[in-house]
C-alpha cells in the first residue's frame, strides 16, 4: 500500500545521523543528498541511542528534531530513527536508498550501521563538510581557542589557550582539534537561493551574532517572519561580536555563520558582515519595511549610541521574543558543567576511527601482499 501512494518518478533519499550541535556542515550533507532524488527524508537518533553508540549528545533529541526541520533541503523527519539503518526503516517510508558521507561511521561495537543497505546495494555517498565538525565545536570551547576566529593569520595563537600547538598552527589535542573553515563563494552560492524580493513583499530586517545556530535563533526567526515574507540577516564580524560578548565568542567564525543562516527556511537573504549599528543608508538601500530584535540585553555601539536609534525613529522596529530559552551561552555552558564526560567522548571516538583506519589499512596492504 506504502509503495501505491509514492509519487511516479519521485525518488526519496533517507539520511539519518545524531545531527547533535546541528550546524552547516550537516546541512551541506543534506542539500547534496537532496540532489541525489527529489524527496528527502531524515532520520535524528533519539539520547538513548546517541548514548549507547558515542556518548552524551550536547543538543537533546527535541532540540535536534526541531533544527532538522529547519533545514530548507529537508522535505520530511523521522524522529527516534534506529542507529543502524534497517531496510524495512527505509521501505516504511518508501525510500529507494540511503545517502551518507564518506567520513567514518562506528558503532559501539566497532561495526559498520549501513551495513544491511550496502549489502542490499541501496547505499549512495557523498562528500564530506572538510574543516567543521561537532567534536571540533566542542573542541573550541573547551579549549577557549580564537584560532577559529576569521582569517586571523596574523595574530599568533596564545599557548595558554591550547593545550599543543602544532608547527603548521594547527591545535593538538589529546582529546580533539579545532580546525580552520576555508570559505569559498560557491558554497555560499550553493547554500543561497538568491531570490528577489517580490512586488508586494513586505521586507524585515534582523541582525546579530547567530553563533552556533539553535532553537532559539529558530523561534526568533520564525517569529520575525510574521512581520514580512522576506527576511534579510545581518551578520556581526567576529571582532564585533567579540566586542559585545567577549571571552572566545563568536564560537563559530563569520563565514560558519553565513553559511549556518542560510539553511533555515525562513532566510531569504544574508548580510556578511553587517554593521553593528542600524543606519538609515541601510534601511533604505534594502527598501526595509520592519526591524526586528530579540530580547537579549543590548550593549550600545562603540560611541554609546543605540544601535536602533534610526529604525525606532521611523516606527519601524519591532522587540519579539523566541519560544525557546536557548541561548549560545547555555551551550557553551553545558559543555564546561560536563567537560570530563565530553572529552571522554572525544577521545573514544578518535580511538575507534584511528583503530578503524589502521585495520583498513592492514586489509589493503594484506591484499597487496597476497598479489
Amino acid at each position: 500500500m506504502a509503495s501505491e501512494n509514492k509519487k511516479k518518478n519521485e525518488v526519496k533519499v533517507w539520511v539519518d545521523g545524531c545531527f547533535d550541535m546541528c550546524h552547516f556542515g550537516h546541512a551541506n550533507a543534506l542539500r547534496q543528498a537532496k540532489q541525489l532524488g527529489s524527496k528527502l527524508v531524515v532520520g535524528v537518533h533519539s539520547d538513548e541511542e546517541i548514548s549507547k553508540h558515542k556518548g552524551p549528545p550536547v543538543y537533546n533529541e527535541q532540540e535536534r528534531y526541531q533544527m532538522v526541520r529547519s533545514i530548507k533541503w529537508v522535505d520530511e523527519v523521522v524522529e527516534g530513527a534506529p542507529y543502524v539503518t534497517h531496510l524495512e526503516t527505509m521501505d516504511a517510508y518508501n525510500c529507494d536508498f540511503c545517502a551518507h558521507g564518506d567520513d567514518i561511521t562506528i558503532m559501539a561495537d566497532g561495526g559498520d550501521p549501513y551495513y544491511k543497505v550496502k549489502a542490499a546495494k541501496r547505499y549512495k555517498e557523498f562528500r564530506r563538510t572538510q574543516g567543521i565538525s561537532t567534536t571540533d565545536l566542542v573542541g573550541r570551547m573547551l579549549l577557549v581557542t580564537k584560532m577559529h576566529h576569521e582569517r586571523n593569520e596574523e595574530k599568533a595563537p596564545e599557548k595558554s589557550q591550547l593545550s599543543e600547538i602544532g608547527q603548521d598552527g594547527s591545535t593538538k589535542s589529546p582529546w580533539t582539534g579545532t580546525s580552520q573553515f576555508i570559505p569559498t563563494t560557491q558554497r555560499i552560492v550553493q547554500f543561497s537561493e538568491g531570490k528577489e524580493p517580490q512586488p508586494g513583499d513586505r521586507i524585515v530586517y534582523v541582525a546579530g551574532a547567530f553563533d552556533l545556530f539553535h532553537v532559539g535563533h529558530l523561534g526568533f526567526l520564525e517569529k520575525a517572519a510574521q512581520f514580512g515574507e522576506y527576511i534579510i540577516v545581518g551578520i556581526h564580524t567576529d571582532p564585533v561580536v567579540n566586542r559585545y560578548k567577549g571571552a572566545n565568542f563568536p564560537i563559530m567564525n563569520l563565514h560558519e555563520r553565513v553559511l549556518s543562516v542560510l539553511t533555515n527556511k525562513h532566510v531569504s537573504e544574508v548580510v556578511i558582515g553587517a554593521p553593528y549599528t542600524v543606519t538609515s543608508e541601510l534601511m533604505d538601500h534594502f527598501h526595509i519595511d520592519m526591524v526586528v530584535h530579540g530580547k537579549t540585553p543590548l550593549m550600545p555601539d562603540v560611541d554609546g549610541s543605540d544601535p536602533y536609534a534610526e529604525p525606532k525613529r521611523r516606527g519601524k522596529f519591532r522587540s519579539v521574543e523566541s519560544d525557546s530559552d536557548l541561548t549560545t551561552q547555555i551551550i557553551v555552558e553545558r559543555i564546561i558543567r560536563h567537560r570530563l564526560t565530553y572529552e571522554e567522548r572525544n577521545k573514544k571516538k578518535e580511538k575507534k576511527e584511528s583503530d578503524l583506519i589502521a585495520s583498513l589499512q592492514a586489509q589493503q596492504n594484506s591484499t597487496l601482499d597476497s598479489k
